[in-house]
């Protein structure tokens, strides 16, 4: 990093084999409460990119593959506690320039990256693993199978990431997926967070050397030309993130034989129940509603767009409404909103309006200039997106079980949900929810942060990534006659 009297400056990406000369850098501008930074991104040509993902390759076959899982959980650890220490440069990197390139309040990234960080520490990672597999020693070698003969379990030969960049950091939950399972990986930067990707690839270069050689960051413009096909020709696997445009747009592109693993755009609704309604519960389920909105502006997936609201308690659904408006208004003081440009603010405006002019179908709650906006409905509406940016819709409902058609409407766009209900009213929902397609269930107040080796989008998060090699018994028998000890 260079810094002068006006801007500072950071080479992103991490090019294994490369020199910085080698390559042709593109400038991304960023600026945020006065500060300017330039960030510059590599661009590859073909053969760059080809030479690279031998390289990522060769380096597994040489050192990746030997390690045993425990021993990459312990590297990623140690990356942790050192991204967890204030005082580490990674960490200060991270609080200093995240905030600028996200344009998020400095604050709601520190706690966010701290609570992000925790869930990647060993205990976090052996559960992770243990989650997709009964026997997570079979990323490590053969292991006798119950139904006989043996099965091991081989990550992809090259993984390619393609990240978004709404949230900050978000490359670092498949990067580490990568790693788990062994295999080599380019990834593919987003212009909207260039950084962190390339900075946990330097942490582990001064961590364990061979393991950052096996992973390469990269950028290219929008779709990407030649460079992006050179790279896609070579993947088995790709990983990407993003608008479910941009995702069928680059499923086109690869190759048939190429193993896709999209994440597209998603709904995320909150379901509270009378029994979280009294005056004691409503405004502590409130204020933690507020916190699911208020994270990162509802950009990641799992953000509440509606929230539905039973009648019949002490604390009836307008009221609820108000007390979540207030809780927004407080948090606006603490972690202010990004600031929106023209389009964003546009959009913004347009929901607002609409919402304006529904007549009695919906009331817009506070000032309309504020930089939240709660929109209060006394009528089941459909679960549809507002316009993010702590725009949140409420809705009353006479039962909780009538927001389960609405909701299924919505099949395909279906990811979280949170609940504030009872144990017994908790199961009934969540099993309808399931039904519905919800593949993740939620406190309010978490839905915004899952827990380590959660199912996104319902899918095994290294299952997905891995092939199964099984000697089947008959293999094992048949070797026996066979053996030096034989008679």
């Amino acid at each position: 990093m260079t810094t002068n009297s006006k801007v500072q400056q950071i080479k992103a990406g991490y090019l294994p084999g490369l020199s910085d000369d080698e390559v042709q850098w593109h400038v991304l501008p960023f600026e945020c409460n006065g500060t300017r930074l330039e960030v510059s991104v590599p661009m590859l040509t073909g053969a760059q990119m080809q030479a690279l993902a031998n390289r990522v390759r060769d380096a597994a076959a040489k050192h990746l593959r030997s390690m045993t899982v425990a021993q990459i959980i312990d590297v990623i650890d140690r990356a942790m506690a050192r991204l967890l220490d204030r005082n580490d440069a990674y960490r200060q990197q991270v609080e200093a320039w995240l905030p600028v390139v996200s344009g998020y309040d400095a604050d709601m990234v520190r706690l966010g990256m701290t609570g992000f960080f925790k869930t990647f520490r060993a205990a976090q990672l052996k559960r992770f693993v243990a989650e997709d597999f009964a026997n997570p020693a079979v990323l490590d070698g053969f292991q006798p199978a119950p139904k006989g003969g043996a099965v091991r379990a081989f990550g992809p030969d090259l993984l390619v990431h393609s990240w978004a960049g709404n949230v900050p950091a978000l490359s670092l939950w498949s990067l580490i997926c990568g790693l788990l399972v062994k295999a080599p990986a380019v990834g593919k930067l987003a212009s909207a967070e260039p950084l962190f990707a390339g900075w946990f690839a330097r942490l582990l270069a001064e961590i364990h050397p061979p393991l950052a050689d096996c992973l390469a960051v990269v950028w290219w413009r929008g779709a990407g030309g030649e460079e992006a096909d050179a790279l896609y020709a070579q993947a088995d696997t790709v990983l990407a993130y993003g608008g479910n445009q941009t995702l069928d747009a680059l499923r086109k592109r690869l190759p048939v034989t190429t193993r896709f693993l999209p994440h597209g755009h998603k709904l995320g609704f909150g379901l509270i129940g009378t029994a979280a309604l009294d005056a004691l519960k409503a405004p502590a389920v409130a204020r933690l509603a507020a916190w699911d909105v208020m994270r990162y502006d509802q950009q990641g997936c799992y953000s509440p767009h509606v929230f539905y609201i039973e009648r019949g308690a002490p604390v009836p659904p307008r009221a609820f409404a108000d007390y979540l408006a207030a809780e927004l208004a407080n948090l606006q003081r603490r972690f202010a909103r990004r600031e929106l440009d023209l389009e964003e603010g546009a959009t913004v405006a347009r929901w607002q309006q609409t919402m304006e002019w529904a007549g009695d179908t919906h009331q817009l709650l506070g000032p309309v200039d504020a930089a939240w906006s709660v929109a209060y409905s006394d009528s089941l509406q459909p679960l549809a997106p507002t316009a993010l940016y702590r725009t949140i819709a409420v809705v009353a409902v006479d039962r909780l079980d009538d927001v389960l058609p609405v909701v299924a409407a919505q099949r395909e766009f279906l990811q979280t949900a949170g609940i504030a209900a009872g144990p017994e009213e908790l199961y009934r929902l969540a099993d309808l929810l399931g039904a519905a397609g919800v593949t993740r269930i939620s406190a309010i107040g978490s839905m915004s942060m899952p827990e380590a080796g959660w199912h996104h989008d319902g899918r095994f998060n290294l299952l997905d990534l891995v092939r199964m090699t099984e000697i089947e018994q008959s293999a094992e028998l048949a070797a026996q006659p066979l053996a030096s000890y034989a008679d």
